[in-house]
């Protein structure tokens, strides 16, 4: 009879201890990078990220970053409701560059995980005369 009371106030524990581990904003994206392939060099191109907010309370992003000047994002300044879903969109400007790519942003959150990262990523071809 001890035993079967440990074992089970160890489950309460253990659930409980699940269940807050689990509270707070999520962020999930449907993709986390995308490979555009061959581009020509100034050649610009952009990809539109979406995600959803899995967690319980509202996600803000507070900032994004990108590793260069040639890429640039946007994102929802508002609050993202639990179960909604928005989008952060990045552009990448190929001129000067050459060859392989991979073009991270960074995504501040007050997220469980608070840094995300995506990635535009391409090869970047000489301009043919």
């Amino acid at each position: 009879m001890k035993k079967l009371g440990l074992l089970l106030s160890a489950l309460i524990v253990l659930v409980a201890f699940q269940a807050q581990a689990q509270s707070g904003p999520v962020l999930t994206f449907k993709e986390k990078s995308i490979d555009f392939g061959d581009i020509v060099q100034g050649a610009k191109v952009s990809h539109t990220f979406e995600f959803t907010n899995t967690g319980d309370a509202p996600l803000v992003i507070s900032n994004v970053a990108a590793t260069c000047g040639c890429t640039v994002p946007s994102w929802p300044k508002e609050p993202v409701a639990p179960g909604s879903t928005a989008k952060i969109e990045v552009s990448f400007n190929s001129a000067g560059k050459m060859g392989k790519q991979n073009s991270v942003v960074r995504i501040y959150s007050n997220a469980s995980e608070p840094i995300e990262k995506v990635s535009l990523i391409s090869n970047v071809l000489p301009r043919t005369k």
